[in-house]
Parts: C-alpha cells; structure tokens; sequence
C-alpha cells in the first residue's frame, strides 16, 4: 500500500486515535483482517463476526508488527476508532485508488467463471505493467478493499473481481474502486435463490457496465442474452466477445482433446491465432475469451493474448485441479463452489476426461436456490446418475432431491442398456460395455446409508455393474467411502457447495494436503 501515518489513516476513516497511538507512526503495510497474517507495518482490522471478534486478537497483532489496529472500541495497544471497521476499510481504499491516478482499474462480474477470468486477465496485464489482482476469490465487501489496498505507487493495473449477493452490492464495489474496463461474463443460476430470479440477477450484474464512464470499455458476452441487452445499460464503448459471428473477440474451430482441454483459433478485429489450453473444461474457452478481449482493448496483440492463455494454469484452488496418484487414480478437485450451471459444465468435462475409465463422484446439494432447490437439486441427480458413473456419493444435509433424480436417472439408463443388449442379442450381434445385472435397475429407498441404481449408457466398456448411489454425512465419511471403491486407473470428480467443505474429500483421497 501507499505508506501513510495514522493522522492520515485516522482523517480518511473519520476515525479517532487510542491507546497512546502515536499520529506519526506510519502504516507501510499489509492491511489484513487475520492476526495470523500481520507483518511488522501492518495495519490491522478488527472484524467482529458471527463466531470470532477480531478485537479479541488485537494485542497479538500488535504483537507481532502491527502499527495499529482499526477498531470499534479501545483494544490493548495504538488505535484508530472508528464506528464501523468495514465502512471504514472501504474508505481507506477508495482514498487509496485515489491516490493512484495512473491505474487502470478492471472489473470482472458474472455467476460463474470469474476467478479463472480474473486469473488470465491479470496474467496478460502483467505483460505491460505491475499488477495486483485478489488471491483466490477475494471479491465481496471485505477481500475487495483490502485487494485495493494492496496497491502502491508502481501499480498500473488491478484487476478485480466483483461478487454481489443482494442488488447494490456490485455498486458499492465500482465506488471504492471505479473500473475503466467492466467485464460481465454470465448471468446463471448462482444464489438464485437470494436474488429471485435470473433477470434480477442481470440487474445486480449490469451494475457494473453502468459505472463506467463515457471514457470506458465494457466487455460483453455476445453468447448471453442477458449479459448482450447490457449494452443499453451503459455510456462506454462496448466490445462483444464469445462464439457468435457477431463478436470481435471470439473463438473459432474449438476442439476438445482427450483430457477434456480446449484449443481454438482465436480471432479479433486485427488478426488471429491458435489458443491451447491447459485449463480443463469446454467452458474455460469462455473465460479465456472475456479474458482476450479485455486484454485487447488494452493493446495487447492478440499473439501475445494467444501466447499467455496458452501457457496458463490454474493459480486459484480447488477450480478444476486435476491430479494423478501414485496408482492411477484421477482425482479432479472442483470444491471451491458450486450452481446448476457450474455442475452441468464439471460433470461434462468428467465425461471427456475420465472416458473409457471407471469414473465416481462425490457432490452435495446446491444451496441459495429459493423456491427452485428441489426442482434444481432433483435436476442435479438426474445428470449425476445418468453420467455413466460406476458410483456417486452424495455428501451432506438435504441431499433427498439429489438422491431421488440419481435414482430415477440410473434405473432409466439401466432399462436402456438392457433394450440395447437384448436387440443386439436378438440381431446376433456383441453386446456393446458393460449390462445392469439382470437388465433391472435395484432402485428404492436406501438401505444402510445406500442404494444401487442401474449403469448408466456410457459406462466403461468391461463393467457390468450397477451405479451405486451412497448418501454419507460428511467431506470425511465420502473420503472413507471412495477409499473403498477406488482401484488403479479410475477417476473421481470431487464438487459440491463451499459449506460443504469437500476440499477435504480431495485432500484426504489424494492423501496429503489440498492442492
């Protein structure tokens, strides 16, 4: 951060100095809100949350280094009190972005896709200048101040990534940090629930092309009607990305290899090039396109754009991290969060990358879903049980719709199977994969935590057996579960809700620590 004295700190916050704290002392940096991240120059903000008060750590983070800690009430050691540590977190980075004139500041928004977007994005502006962008998927009220803050006299770009969970709450974001560029990848079904319905979702969404100025770009997904009626919304230039002819920034001739990766000729107003990626699923073409054509409108050649997406890998955890073991055994971590749309999109990739081999899962039911859960969470289950999958365990609380669609869609695919084998039975020819035992699926409650539905088509050739569906407790009890069933050469996909926590089914099955 740009180093600055708590007089300063104390006048931005409209805050008052405690504790003997000397106004001349200055705060150099990093501004955190873990006492366990505190650094000699730190300034440290008390947070109270619902199970921990940042207050009660105070004295250690002066402690360890810090200058001071921004308070609501007078702690053991130098403060600045304030009434709200949050709003007033906010207003030191906006005073920040303030003072750094020459940087541009990019925003990235949509349901899904926004960290690995964030991630390329940042990647090609640390071509052309110092760049800050958040670890992982700091992006809501806390983690996008304090990425702002991160800031100092060198940087030309932050790239930053914008959440919303309620209508107004991307606005407050461009406020703190106004953005130049805007990118607005998706409007799907992510916390449909809070907001209600998708059109009012693309209202929270659109928040962000209507801050930019008339001196702005905002960068669109001609693919999305919701996100393309952007456009109106808006006084800046617009540019549309994406698969459609219309787009100026779009991917032509994509093709998937056999791990489930994508390659594409990238094209744009001024030229072409090929894109390999190493990012898994046929959706990173979309993140990588928002990416490209911010990139563009920076003034990046697209060999360059093509360059960079090409040699990206994931810096963000559990979003698609595929690792091997020892033993052949795939596991596709994809933990950190999960909607409908984002399941449909994983479970897609699972089905290039694990062809030909055993393949199980281990999900938990979407959560903020509203009125729609158990419409969208039955859906869920039936892509999951019709997925081919030799098992498929079902993680957690409220998991009855999720459970009830994977047994209906494995007792249909075991019908089919079986109508499948008896006509090449009947026409003498080989039976094709594996067959459901006795052409029936054994469907019905579970029984003992578990019940077996019937092979779905598209099983691995060689297997007779039916998909079992299993519903255990926790990340934990999955882990114990796979650990039995696995053998060298299959391959797992690991996604569900971050309450969940099946980073840790991950974790435990990999066998050492998270990715």
């Amino acid at each position: 951060m740009i180093p600055l004295p708590l007089a300063r700190i104390a006048e931005i916050t409209s805050g008052a100095l405690s504790g003997m704290a000397d106004p001349r002392a200055v705060v150099r940096g990093p501004v955190v809100i873990d006492s366990r991240a505190v650094e000699p120059g730190s300034l440290f903000v008390a947070i109270k949350g619902a199970r921990v008060d940042g207050h009660d750590y105070a004295a250690q983070a002066i402690r360890a280094g810090a200058v001071a800690v921004l308070a609501t009430r007078p702690v053991e050691g130098p403060a600045v009190i304030v009434p709200d540590t949050a709003a007033a977190l906010a207003e030191l980075a906006a005073a920040q972005v303030r003072a750094l004139p020459k940087a541009t500041v990019i925003g990235v928004t949509g349901s899904a896709g926004k960290t690995t977007t964030k991630d390329l994005l940042a990647r090609l502006t640390g071509r052309i200048g110092a760049t800050i962008a958040p670890v992982g998927s700091f992006n809501n009220e806390l983690g996008h101040p304090l990425t702002v803050l991160r800031a100092d006299l060198d940087t030309r770009y932050m790239v930053l990534e914008l959440a919303a969970r309620n209508i107004g709450h991307i606005k407050e974001l461009t406020r703190i940090a106004p953005p130049q560029i805007g990118v607005v990848l998706n409007v799907g079904t992510a916390h449909l629930g809070v907001f209600g319905g998708k059109e009012a979702i693309a209202k929270a969404k659109g928040e962000l092309v209507e801050s930019l100025p008339r001196s702005g770009v905002a960068v669109l997904n001609a693919d999305d009607p919701l996100v393309r009626g952007m456009a109106t919304r808006t006084d800046a230039r617009v540019t549309f990305y994406g698969r459609a002819e219309s787009a100026a920034i779009r991917a032509e001739g994509v093709v998937m290899d056999a791990t489930g990766r994508a390659s594409f000729t990238l094209r744009t107003p001024s030229g072409a090039a090929h894109v390999s990626l190493k990012l898994y699923g046929e959706h990173a073409v979309e993140n990588a396109l928002a990416a490209a054509a911010a990139g563009y409108e920076l003034g990046l050649p697209v060999a360059t754009i093509a360059e960079e997406l090409s040699e990206a890998t994931p810096r963000s955890r559990w979003r698609m991290e595929v690792t091997e073991r020892a033993d052949g055994v795939t596991v596709v971590n994809d933990a950190y969060n999960a909607n409908p749309d984002s399941m449909r999109a994983a479970f897609g990739t699972f089905g290039v990358l694990g062809k030909g081999r055993r393949r199980f899962a281990v999900i938990a039911a979407l959560r903020e879903l509203g009125d729609d859960s158990p419409a969208l969470n039955a859906e869920l289950g039936r892509l999951a049980g019709g997925s081919g999958l030799a098992g498929l365990i079902v993680a957690g609380p409220n998991a009855e719709p999720v459970l009830r669609g994977a047994h209906e869609a494995a007792q249909q695919a075991a019908q089919q199977a079986a109508q499948q084998a008896a006509q090449h039975a009947a026409q003498g020819a080989p039976r094709p994969g594996g067959q459901a035992q006795g052409g029936q699926a054994q469907g019905g409650q579970a029984q003992g935590g578990q019940a077996q539905g019937g092979q779905a088509q598209g099983g691995p050739p060689g297997y007779g057996e039916p998909t079992r569906i299993v519903h255990v407790p926790d990340a934990e009890a999955a882990a114990a579960e796979l650990a039995a069933w696995l053998r060298p050469g299959d391959a797992v996909l690991i996604k569900g809700p971050r309450a969940m926590g099946l980073e840790r089914t991950a974790e435990l099955v990999l066998g050492g620590a998270t990715q």
